[in-house]
C-alpha cells in the first residue's frame, strides 16, 4: 500500500466520511460538441483522484467545471464549505464569493506555470499576494512566508527577489506550486502538472508533489495523461473517453486489470511503448 493511500484510509478511520466535493452528473456542451457528460463522483478530504484519457477525452473541460472557471450546462459541483457538513452548489455562489474560495480553500496548478504566475513580479511577491488577498499586510512576516515556501519548493530562498521569467520551466512550476498552497488550500486542481518537461525534472516534481500531498493532508483531483503520474499521485482513478467516465476505482486495480477495453488500450499501449 503506497504513502498516500494510507493517508486517505487513516482520513477515513478518523471518522470523516462527507464528501468534500460531490460532482453529480456535471454535464458541458461547447454548441453541438460535446465536453463532458454525466461525470458524477465523490471525492473525500485527503484524496487524490486522477483522471486520465486521451487528447479530447474530456479531462480539461471536466476540470474547468469542477474549478468553478467554466458553468456546467447540466449536473453540479458541491462543495463542503468550512468545516460544516452542508454541500454548497459552487456555480449558485455570488462571484466574490467564488473568488475568495479560489485564494483560500482551494488552489489551481496549470500545466504552463506562466498561466498562473505573474512574471512581471518576483518570485516572493508572487507567493505574497495570495496571503496579501485574505487580509496579510506585514512585510517581515509575508517575506518570510515566501523564504519558507521557496526553500519547501526546492527553490533557493536566494531567489526571492528574482522575477520567474529567469527561472527555468521547473522551477517556475514549483514557484507556481508554492504559490497555490501558501494559503493551506484544502483542494488543488492540478491540469497536467508535469507536462512539457524533461523527465529528470518531471520525477523531481512528481516526488515533491507527492511529498506535499501527503503531509499537508491535501485533497487533489489531477488532470493526466500519464499514467505513471496517476499511479503515483492518485490513490483513485477515473478513464475518460469521448467526454464520458467510463471506468472508476482505486487507481492499482484499474491500471492493473482494467475492465473497459478503452482503459485496456490505453494501458497496453503504455506497457508496449
Amino acid at each position: 500500500m503506497t504513502a498516500l493511500c494510507a493517508a486517505r484510509l487513516d482520513a477515513g478511520a478518523a471518522g470523516d466520511d462527507i464528501p468534500l466535493l460531490r460532482a453529480d452528473g456535471v454535464t458541458k456542451w461547447y454548441g453541438a460538441r460535446l465536453g463532458c457528460a454525466g461525470v458524477t463522483f465523490d471525492l473525500y478530504p485527503g484524496e487524490v483522484l486522477g483522471v486520465v484519457g486521451e487528447s479530447g477525452s474530456g479531462k480539461s473541460t471536466l476540470l474547468g467545471v469542477l474549478s468553478g472557471r467554466m458553468p456546467p450546462d447540466a449536473g453540479g459541483v458541491h462543495y463542503r464549505m468550512g468545516g460544516g457538513a452542508d454541500l454548497t452548489d459552487i456555480h449558485a455562489l455570488p462571484e466574490g464569493r467564488r473568488r475568495l474560495l479560489m485564494r483560500t480553500d482551494w488552489g489551481v496548478v496549470h500545466q504552463n506555470p506562466r498561466d498562473g504566475l505573474r512574471m512581471g513580479v518576483s518570485a516572493g511577491a508572487n507567493i505574497g499576494e495570495r496571503p496579501m488577498a485574505v487580509g496579510a499586510r506585514h512585510y517581515g512576516t509575508l517575506r518570510g512566508q515566501a523564504g519558507d515556501w521557496l526553500s519547501r519548493v526546492e527553490i533557493d530562498a536566494d531567489r526571492i527577489d528574482d522575477r520567474p521569467s529567469g527561472f527555468s520551466g521547473g522551477m517556475q512550476q514549483r514557484l507556481q506550486i508554492a504559490r497555490v498552497l501558501v494559503n493551506g488550500p484544502r483542494l488543488v486542481f492540478m491540469d497536467e502538472p508535469t507536462g512539457g518537461l524533461d523527465v529528470s525534472v518531471q520525477a523531481r516534481l512528481l516526488d515533491l508533489l507527492r511529498d506535499l500531498v501527503a503531509r499537508l493532508g491535501l485533497a487533489a483531483v489531477i488532470v493526466t495523461h500519464d499514467l505513471a503520474v496517476a499511479r503515483l499521485l492518485a490513490h483513485r482513478l477515473m478513464v475518460m473517453k469521448d467526454g464520458r467516465a467510463v471506468e472508476q476505482g482505486l487507481t492499482d486495480q484499474v491500471l492493473d486489470d482494467p475492465r473497459h477495453p478503452y482503459t485496456q488500450l490505453l494501458v497496453s499501449s503504455v506497457l508496449q511503448a
